[in-house]
């Protein structure tokens, strides 16, 4: 009763601010559970009176989660500049002659929200707010400004996209437009939350700056990765499809 009392109000308040806020993604397993674990947690953080205050967003002493002790750690001079949760889709290609093989990753498209003063105050609610975006439908809210209409509202900070076959290119406002490579990955840790349709987690990334300009950007992490996983093969798939993903990217400067 009382998740379904804060996920109600939860939604009503989505509905009253409409278009402000993205929509929920209708008929998907599990994501009443999924929501409400976040509405409640969000709940107990207001009634808690942590909400009363503006945070104080200093990175300074945050560090990773513990399961990217499996990627090559930040360089030594870095700091961490700014996270965002990442919400879009990773792109794959299938060769229909070949059916039987796995599909190919073809780049990802992610809209970018500031979780930076979630993460440094509150990252049991900027984990569980990663794991409820999957479950906000952006594909009509190019103009949204924030994920979700709540007290952790994350403002819209940049976006996400790939300018070839394996370049990711991110512009973020707080850091700028930058182009990177894969340096490392790690598969997702057991227990990763799959996506809509069962899909498992896209592996954690390290990803370097292809031209490190001094003082900029130099890495950038993926973690906390949801769904976005591609099936084994390219049976019965079209040349090119997406899965709906979500994570945390965080951006290292020097």
């Amino acid at each position: 009763m009382r998740a379904t009392f804060f996920l109600t109000s939860a939604l009503a308040a989505s509905v009253s601010a409409a278009p402000a806020f993205p929509n929920f993604v209708p008929d998907i397993p599990d994501n009443l559970r999924a929501l409400s674990n976040y509405f409640n947690l969000l709940a107990t953080k207001v009634q808690e009176g942590r909400f009363t205050t503006a945070p104080v967003c200093d990175l300074s002493q945050v560090s990773l989660p513990a399961a990217a002790s499996d990627l090559p750690a930040p360089s030594r001079g870095l700091t961490l500049k700014h996270v965002a949760i990442g919400r879009g889709t990773q792109n794959y290609t299938c060769n229909p002659s070949s059916p039987s093989d796995p599909p190919k990753a073809f780049g990802a498209v992610a809209t970018l929200f500031d979780a930076s003063c979630l993460v440094a105050t509150r990252p049991d609610v900027a984990a569980a707010l990663g794991r409820a975006a999957l479950y906000f439908d952006l594909s009509q809210s190019e103009g949204v400004g924030r994920l979700v209409p709540a007290a952790t509202a994350a403002a819209r900070s940049g976006v996400h996209y790939f300018t070839d076959a394996t370049t990711p290119f991110f512009r973020v406002d707080v850091v700028g437009d930058f182009s990177l490579k894969k340096d490392a990955g790690a598969p997702a840790p057991v227990g990763a939350y799959k996506g809509l349709q069962g899909e498992g987690a896209v592996p954690w990334l390290k990803l370097v700056a292809k031209q490190p300009v001094a003082g900029g950007l130099q890495e950038v992490y993926r973690v906390e990765t949801v769904g976005g996983s591609a099936p084994a093969t390219c049976e019965g798939l079209p040349e090119s499809f997406t899965v709906q993903y979500a994570t945390q990217y965080w951006f290292y400067t020097q």
